[in-house]
């Protein structure tokens, strides 16, 4: 009985400590796979052994989805207090008062003098800081040098033109394509890359405010995908492939070639020998210059939070230079910290293609217009159901075109006048 008691009272009292200790946090993370997942838990598994007062929570969203579930969320008061925030939903949360501003933080943070100007102006709206991105995503091309051996494709193509060519002749291979299409979601860079490479600039407004995405060079990049698809030099699936799906069918060998940022590195390294495939530069269009786009995400605080400081932290811990340079390792972006760049797994062949777009004059890295308050709903849901429908043959690059400018302008428009 002496024992009973002894043990009941040591689960009391452990159990009253759990709940005079703890403070529980929720992390959304939402560009999600089993690689970065076990990563982010790996760091806060860390954040957690240091702040033992402190649990954390993580809520993995599918990216597919992710969009419309974070904003059930926090419409039905289920609000994390950190979330995975990609750029182009930062202006709607930001803009809408729903984050926590972080400049204050970072500037009483030991780190903080050591993030690049980059990374302190991406993280910005409206002059304040909102976000701290924890890399940069630049597009390159990988080739699959086997396949376009097999098909006689002497070196990967360096323009549009040459590109679509090799595409085409791999395509002539038995179960084989040229180009892995991200047709479902997460597909907004093909689309606004290839126009603006078509149509010679990555100014998506005019000097009156006009969206240029349905000038007659940007029509004819929309064009240049659909064929790709329509021509059968995309697999027939691909309508709907995301991240996941492409790069699939690039380390099977299913397609030879695949556009995409350092993240895809990680699981075509782990897949395929380093001597089958190499990483390129974007082609360049008709006007000599080639337009990747450079997208990023980092990590935000909501404001419905009741642990600003403690989430801060959790950040803080997150986008610390060791953390960091674990992330952009194994997650596959640039990372955030002065100085990153000289450690020397950055420095590798492999990452020769992005070094080559960032020095090279011929390239010009596209940056979103994330400060437009809708461009999260324009690039997760209009353009996704609108560009399928289009490779679909339900709709012509045209109508595409002058549907999306529509938006576009009317919103830039809206951005003006709050200026």
């Amino acid at each position: 009985m002496k024992k009973l008691f002894s043990g009941m009272t040591t689960l009391a009292m452990l159990m009253g400590s759990a709940a005079y200790a703890e403070t529980n946090l929720k992390l959304v993370e939402v560009i999600t796979s089993p690689e970065r997942t076990e990563v982010l838990q790996s760091i806060v598994d860390d954040f957690e052994a240091n702040n033992p007062d402190v649990s954390v929570e993580i809520v993995s969203l599918p990216w597919g989805s992710a969009f419309e579930k974070l904003a059930t969320m926090v419409a039905g008061g289920d609000i994390p207090d950190v979330v995975e925030m990609p750029d182009t939903w930062q202006a709607l949360y930001a803009g809408s008062d729903q984050l926590v501003s972080l400049k204050d933080h970072v500037a009483g943070w030991e780190h903080g003098a050591t993030l690049t100007d980059k990374t302190v102006a991406m993280g910005s709206q409206a002059g304040d800081l909102y976000m701290i991105p924890y890399g940069f995503y630049l597009r390159a091309m990988f080739y699959n040098k086997k396949l376009l051996a097999e098909a006689g494709v002497e070196s990967p193509p360096s323009t549009m033109e040459e590109f679509k060519a090799a595409a085409a002749a791999v395509s002539e291979l038995d179960g084989k394509y040229g180009y892995c299409l991200r047709g479902g979601p997460g597909g907004t860079n093909g689309w606004i890359m290839f126009a603006a490479t078509m149509n010679g600039t990555n100014e998506f407004f005019t000097e009156d405010g006009q969206s240029r995405i349905n000038e007659p060079g940007s029509v004819e990049g929309i064009q240049f995908l659909i064929d790709m698809y329509q021509d059968g030099h995309a697999p027939r699936d691909s309508v709907s492939w995301g991240f996941n799906e492409i790069v699939a069918g690039f380390y099977s060998g299913t397609c030879a070639f695949l556009d995409q940022d350092p993240d895809a590195l990680i699981a075509i390294a782990e897949r395929m020998p380093a001597e089958d495939f190499a990483v390129v530069p974007m082609p360049t269009g008709p006007s000599g210059k080639g337009f990747p786009t450079i997208g990023f995400a980092g990590w935000s605080i909501f404001s419905a939070t009741e642990h600003e400081d403690e989430a801060f932290d959790l950040v803080a811990t997150l986008s610390s230079p060791d953390a960091n340079s674990t992330w952009a390792q194994r997650v596959g972006v640039i990372p955030i910290h002065k100085g990153a760049d000289q450690d020397p797994f950055f420095q590798t062949e492999q990452f020769k293609g992005w070094f080559d777009t960032l020095n090279g004059a011929e390239y010009e890295p596209t940056t979103m217009p994330t400060y437009l308050e809708q461009w999260g709903y324009f690039a997760s849901t209009l353009l996704l159901e609108t560009s399928q429908e289009a490779l679909l043959g339900q709709r012509t690059a045209q109508d595409l075109a002058d549907e999306w400018a529509e938006l576009l302008t009317a919103e830039y428009g809206k951005w003006q006048a709050d200026q």
